[in-house]
């Protein structure tokens, strides 16, 4: 863990952003233990041990995954920008878009909303974050614009759930209907909320764009540009073999399974192929891929706290009570209620429950015959569970891979929120508007 600096743009949380995070984190997990008092309580020596404890809890098979992903990454990356390869990049980048950086953002926005919303992605979108963050202040914007066009991108996509295996496919299948159907109310959700998204980042951009100067594309540090031009290619050769690969899952359904381990493998040889054509020596790589991983070390207890509010909740049995409530409150109001009431309900569980699929798990066999009952149809119930489970992963401080993204950008979480509200009350009346259009018209 380390301060950045202009000259040091590893993948690491910073001290300030780690704080604040680490702050917010405790803090609700003091009041997840007050809560379990609500319930069957949780014993103080439990509560304490929880961010340990929960690594033996159910479902903690994806919750090392994604610390081991992290990790390797971590170490990679610092490869990659102690080798010169992510300047040269990032100069290229520029070099090319600097007259039309605009077209570059809605370009940028859009591969990431497809990343969430075709496969699913979004912790495998973690590692990109800081490259299109250091790109958007190299095109003259902030850290908040390049992590909207990045991560909270990602969380759109994915809530828009077009072919989301994760949420959509998972949720369909439980409730009896055939995969990926109903797509094209997903595909005009996909579009409308592409364009808010877009709206408000250029908006911002614009609001915050400074003269950029200086020329790009010249030689980076760490070798020529012709052992860097070398290193570069090599590495984007792999990568994208190896998001080929996890796009083919949204039709080859056995992959959709290891999605993080192939990102983590592209990422892991492109990573070594790349920094060793550029010219570090193999020592100095091993090195530096350590240091990444050191650097990285941060995020997991950042992880397991996060993880360890849904673990207190889960075992005093106040989750339950929610839901139990939740289902009974619902009677006696009318239809159009009921169907942004069954969004409130998703919205709420995934504060404390991250993973879509578990969420649907638990959800959908409660929310499907609760809206078939006011004669709501099982199909608008899933947009509304993918709604509720996609968005605010990018807004809620119990997400791991928002607190990891915002460290990375050197961010605090009270900077991310006073920004990010805005466009999440829009985004709520927007996909609120859609489910009351959805049920008008028999969706």
């Amino acid at each position: 863990m380390e301060n950045k600096s202009e000259n040091s743009k590893g993948l690491s949380i910073s001290v300030r952003s780690f704080i604040t995070s680490i702050a917010v984190i405790f803090a609700l997990m003091v009041a997840a233990y007050a809560a379990s008092f609500a319930g069957k309580g949780i014993p103080f020596w439990k509560w304490i041990l929880s961010p340990v404890l929960v690594l033996g809890a159910e479902g903690n098979a994806t919750l090392i995954a994604v610390i081991i992903f992290l990790l390797v990454i971590g170490g990679i990356f610092t490869m990659l920008d102690k080798s010169g390869v992510i300047r040269y990049l990032l100069d290229r980048i520029s070099a090319k878009y600097s007259g039309s950086k605009y077209k570059l953002m809605a370009v940028c926005i859009f591969f990431f909303m497809a990343m969430g919303a075709l496969i699913g992605s979004f912790e495998e979108c973690v590692p990109l974050v800081p490259i299109v963050v250091a790109l958007a202040v190299r095109l003259g914007w902030d850290s908040v614009t390049g992590l909207a066009m990045s991560m909270l991108a990602v969380g759109c996509g994915f809530a828009s759930g077009l072919f989301n295996p994760f949420t959509v496919g998972v949720a369909q299948k439980l409730a009896g209907l055939p995969m990926f159907s109903g797509a094209w109310m997903r595909a005009v959700s996909f579009v409308l909320i592409y364009a808010l998204l877009l709206f408000f980042i250029r908006a911002h951009a614009k609001k915050v764009e400074i003269p950029v100067e200086g020329n790009f594309g010249e030689e980076g540090s760490g070798g020529t540009s012709q052992t860097l031009d070398k290193g570069l290619k090599l590495f984007m050769i792999i990568l994208g073999i190896g998001i080929v690969i996890v796009l083919s899952s949204a039709f080859l359904t056995f992959l959709q399974d290891y999605t993080m381990i192939i990102v983590a493998l592209a990422f892991l040889i492109a990573g070594i192929v790349s920094v060793k054509a550029a010219g570090m020596p193999g020592r100095e790589m091993l090195k530096n891929f350590g240091s990444g991983v050191m650097s990285i070390l941060p995020a997991v207890l950042m992880i397991l706290m996060a993880a360890s509010i849904k673990f207190t909740l889960t075992e005093a049995g106040v989750i339950d009570m929610i839901l139990s409530w939740a289902t009974g409150a619902a009677s006696g109001l009318s239809k159009w209620m009921v169907i942004l009431f069954i969004y409130l309900i998703v919205l709420v569980m995934n504060f404390f429950i991250a993973s879509g699929s578990a969420k649907a798990i638990m959800l959908i066999p409660l929310i499907v015959p609760l809206a078939s009952a006011f004669g709501i149809s099982a199909q608008l119930c899933i947009l509304a569970f993918a709604f509720g489970d996609g968005f605010s992963n990018v807004f809620y401080p119990t997400n791991a891979a928002l607190l990891i993204s915002l460290g990375l950008a050197d961010m605090g979480y009270t900077k991310w929120f006073k920004w990010s509200w805005k466009f999440q009350l829009a985004n709520l009346v927007l996909t609120s508007a859609l489910l009351v259009f959805g049920l008008a018209i028999g969706y």
